[in-house]
């Protein structure tokens, strides 16, 4: 009974600092639409720019508009003729572990376990989302259905034939709002290229043959090395943020208590070849 007393006293606490925080971050590092979207643009983005987003709506206090305000700030920096993507994974622990059910994912139904905005954005009017079981990819934009098209026939979730793959391969930036480097579903892609210089592989021995629902109903199955769980604890990303700031390739804004991050996914790529020649790899 004292434990769940002390355990009730704790998460009270926590929950009226949580509530201070916000409130001091209203009235003192409060933002609006416009300022996000000028900093933005300060930062980097621009029309026509293609950009994969990593987000925490937590780091959002003080802004003064809703998630959905967010997305839009978005779409207007890149305009119609640019493409906004966000990783719409639906699990949040390794993906061995979430198969292991043997869910059925539904691109229509099925969750994004990665965050507010993402849940949100893949609901957004005309926003296409790729089959994939374990890796769906939201897009937003130009070319948006050839970008998510396919997915399901990847070897892995994130390699070649993926929207990861297309970053790459169309010059695409990422973007971190309040979230950091640990979220970068990007070096997946990097890892399947890099695989026979790596010490140990990223990828399952075992293919998994998984199912998903398409929007018309129909199943598909995909069968597909995934990210093998030992490997996937040792996996420190963090060791890529003195190699990118290094070459110049880091580029950082703050707005009220938001960090925002932008990062070319060609730089990314580079920085990991740089530290593989050293003899550096993204693991402890």
């Amino acid at each position: 009974m004292f434990a769940d007393n002390t355990r009730r006293i704790k998460a009270s606490i926590k929950t009226r600092l949580k509530v201070l925080r916000h409130s001091y971050a209203r009235t003192f590092r409060s933002f609006t639409v416009d300022e996000l979207l000028d900093r933005l643009k300060q930062l980097g983005i621009g029309r026509g720019d293609m950009v994969l987003v990593h987000s925490s709506f937590d780091a959002f206090a003080g802004f003064a508009g809703k998630p959905t305000d967010i997305i839009r700030v978005l779409q207007e920096a890149i305009g119609p003729e640019g493409t906004l993507l966000m990783p719409t994974l639906p699990f949040s622990g390794t993906a061995v572990e979430y198969v292991r059910e043997s869910p059925v994912f539904d691109v229509l139904r099925t969750a994004s376990r990665m965050g507010l905005i993402t849940e949100l954005f893949r609901r957004f009017p005309d926003v296409v989302r790729s089959v994939h079981p374990t890796h769906p990819v939201a897009v937003w934009g130009h070319d948006a259905a050839s970008i998510a098209g396919g997915h399901h026939l990847a070897a892995t979730p994130c390699g070649k034939g993926t929207p990861f793959a297309a970053l790459a391969d169309r010059g695409g930036k990422i973007l971190f709002l309040g979230a950091d480097i640990t979220s970068l579903t990007f070096y997946h892609m990097i890892e399947e290229t890099i695989e026979a210089r790596l010490p140990v592989s990223p990828f399952t021995q075992k293919r998994f043959v998984l199912i998903s629902k398409q929007r018309d109903g129909s199943l598909v199955s995909t069968e597909t090395r995934l990210f093998e769980p030992a490997v996937s604890r040792r996996r420190n990303l963090l060791k890529l943020v003195p190699e990118l700031k290094r070459m110049g390739a880091w580029r950082e804004q703050r707005i009220g208590r938001l960090v925002m991050t932008l990062l070319n996914a060609e730089d990314v790529f580079v920085a990991v070849g740089a530290m593989l020649d050293r003899g550096i790899y993204c693991y402890d």
